[in-house]
């Protein structure tokens, strides 16, 4: 074989080479095309995901709702709460007896009516009793409990935050968990660690984890700052509470000043 002619065969299997290349470019494109998806938004991963993995991110979805439902309903009830009380607060100070505060605390006013019924209910009951000390423990004793329903009645419905702040990363989990079973179980089907099959199935589960960071965040948040507040309001409510116990030693004390002036 002549020099020549074995350069033509190195032209020649060099330019089947390059044509064999030129021709499977546009396959291999074709391929990758077909392979990997052309959305990959959050809401192609959603409708893509398994039906374990959906219901998954739609409860943490309805959680996340939850959510901000209670803490904006919950902010409004708090305020309207202490702005109610604290005008309560301001009246029964400026009062000397139970009975002028009786009065002057209109109908909205219905904590600070509680507490004063609650005081006049027991010096009406303890009416015969000599020993003015009892009386006075007594009605401390109904105010307690009147501050303790108080802060049941305002921290109501703030337990759910505290479940979805708790739970929503582990079912968020959950669902990454089982959305990445399921892609090891199509790498295995489809034989091969390609990138394009493999990424759409591990995005499709960690969207689970990051729907669950989304509602517990908020979630543990609101519910910390419902505590102080709550934990502000009881205090509110012991200082009102407090006020009616002097209003009520006070009118213990006249009526003890009255019976000696008689007796003398």
């Amino acid at each position: 074989m002549t020099r020549q002619s074995t350069i033509g065969q190195r032209r020649t299997l060099r330019l089947a080479a390059a044509a064999t290349t030129f021709l499977l470019i546009p396959a291999f494109a074709h391929a990758q095309a077909t392979t990997m998806p052309h959305d990959l938004s959050r809401w192609s991963m959603f409708m893509a995901a398994d039906i374990v993995v959906k219901s998954v991110m739609l409860g943490l979805a309805f959680a996340s709702v939850v959510t901000w439902t209670i803490g904006l309903a919950k902010t409004l009830e708090l305020s309207a709460a202490k702005r109610r009380l604290r005008q309560a607060t301001r009246i029964l100070a400026r009062q000397t007896t139970l009975n002028e505060a009786s009065l002057a605390l209109g109908k909205a006013q219905r904590l600070g009516r509680k507490l004063i019924e609650a005081g006049v209910e027991e010096m009406q009951a303890s009416k015969q009793a000599y020993d003015k000390d009892g009386i006075k423990e007594r009605v401390v004793s109904r105010l307690h409990r009147i501050e303790l329903a108080a802060s049941r009645e305002i921290a109501r419905g703030t337990g759910w935050l505290a479940t979805i702040g708790s739970t929503a990363p582990f079912v968020g989990l959950f669902g990454t968990v089982w959305g990445i079973m399921n892609s090891f179980i199509g790498i295995s089907k489809a034989q091969t660690t390609n990138l394009a099959v493999v990424a759409p199935g591990i995005a499709e589960a960690l969207l689970a984890t990051a729907i669950g960071l989304v509602a517990a965040i908020p979630a543990v948040i609101i519910y910390n700052l419902f505590s102080r507040g709550i934990a502000g309001y009881r205090a509110e409510v012991g200082d009102a509470a407090a006020t009616v116990a002097r209003l009520v030693s006070r009118d213990l004390d006249r009526s003890r000043s009255a019976l000696q002036r008689a007796a003398e």
